[in-house]
């Protein structure tokens, strides 16, 4: 029998914060059980460190703007082809829980509270779910507002967001005949981070430990340290969660989580996400299914995800295998911002570049090298080598590989 599939995935949660990856900030004891059982890809990316881009990458497993989402606004087409044909194709019964952001959207409109959080996803934009409960977006970590396939209608449900959705979500894959996909997404931890994070209360302010590359500016470290507060219990929260949920299943089911980008959080003087910085592109990654458990250093970005789930539902592929990955032939991963988000503290300009292991390269709209980073040497960034004559023929080469 092809093994239940499940991915879960979050929200700006970044890979450094994890106890499990070394922040010494990070209450995620059910993530750190997890990583131990799991392939752990300590080089995951997201294909586009923004929301609604990165989820069009990893649900076509096609780059923005090629399928079909080059602005913010921007819908999925209605009809593009998912992850949940691939998976139908294989006879396995789909189902979509949480945060979509894909749908056709009202730019004029408020993108945060309750009228955003009910707007209705018409049916042809669902991606091709054969069941879908969720919600557009509106940042309302608690008390969230789900319409879909058996809610004609929007319904609040009270509690914290992100046990609401893994509620449901367990409760109905549970009446499921196998073999089934599940997605569960989840906006945690997303801003607003003073929001209530459940049972989980904000890590005290003078027990923060800042990244190494925050500015010594009083007014950055002291946003940082304030806004973190409730990042961490919101991570602590959704680590309780997710938790439940997996501990809830069959041991046999392959479970992937994620997060769609991270958050800068005072790194290098900035904010959010959209950045090309390690802090924003960077993601957890932790594939758990049959075969051992291990530490995998490939770059590997959350396009790839279609692919691999796809192996994993043939009999004969061991998770994690490089069979299984799309970038296994090369030896990087392609990152990009494809247009500019005008919001707050995102980032100001388009760009595209790759990341290896070792190096990473972005370039500007123009094609022109804006950054350049040694990161087996500076894996805090702080030296940018974009200028620096020396490196002009490794620049050079992987300029090749952006524009190929």
């Amino acid at each position: 029998m092809p093994p239940n599939i499940l991915w879960i995935t979050t929200t700006q949660w970044r890979a450094q914060a994890c106890r499990y990856s070394g922040d010494p900030n990070a209450r995620t004891p059910r993530l750190d059980a997890l990583a131990a059982q799991s392939v752990n890809y300590t080089q995951a990316v997201t294909p586009h460190p923004f929301g609604p881009f990165a989820r069009a990458a990893m649900l076509t497993g096609i780059a923005c703007p090629a399928n079909g989402v080059r602005d913010y606004f921007d819908p999925l087409p209605a009809g593009a082809r998912t992850i949940a044909g691939v998976m139908s194709d294989r006879s396995y019964k789909t189902a979509f829980f949480g945060k979509w952001h894909l749908a056709p959207r009202d730019r004029s409109a408020g993108l945060v509270g309750e009228g955003h959080a009910r707007s209705i996803v018409p049916p042809e934009h669902r991606g091709g779910f054969d069941f879908w409960e969720g919600f557009e977006s509106g940042f309302l970590l608690n008390d969230p507002w789900l319409h879909g396939t058996r809610l004609p209608s929007p319904m609040q449900f009270q509690g914290y967001q992100s046990d609401v959705l893994c509620g449901r979500a367990l409760r109905f894959l549970q009446g499921v005949a196998s073999p089934w996909f599940a997605v569960v997404s989840l906006e945690a931890p997303h801003p607003p981070y003073d929001a209530p994070a459940g049972a989980a209360r904000p890590v005290p302010p003078g027990s923060l430990v800042l990244r190494g590359n925050v500015p010594a500016d009083a007014g950055v470290r002291e946003r940082a340290s304030r806004e973190l507060c409730g990042y961490y219990a919101h991570i602590e929260a959704t680590d309780r969660a997710i938790g439940t949920l997996v501990e809830a299943l069959p041991e046999d089911t392959v479970i992937v989580v994620t997060s769609v980008h991270g958050d800068m959080h005072g790194s290098h003087g900035l904010f959010r996400k959209g950045w090309p910085h390690e802090e924003s592109i960077r993601v957890p990654l932790l594939v758990r299914g049959p075969g051992a458990a291990r530490v995998d250093e490939s770059p590997v970005s959350l396009i790839d995800l279609p692919l691999m789930t796809a192996s994993w539902a043939e009999r004969g592929r061991e998770p994690g295998s490089k069979a299984w990955t799309s970038s296994g032939a090369e030896e990087f991963a392609r990152i990009s911002m494809p247009s500019v988000v005008g919001l707050a503290d995102q980032c100001d300009r388009a760009w595209s570049g790759v990341r290896s292991r070792s190096r990473k390269l972005v370039l500007g709209e123009d094609g022109a090298p804006w950054l350049y980073f040694d990161l087996e040497g500076d894996p805090l960034e702080l030296r940018n080598l974009a200028a620096d004559p020396s490196r002009a023929a490794e620049i050079g080469r992987l300029r090749d590989l952006v524009s190929r």
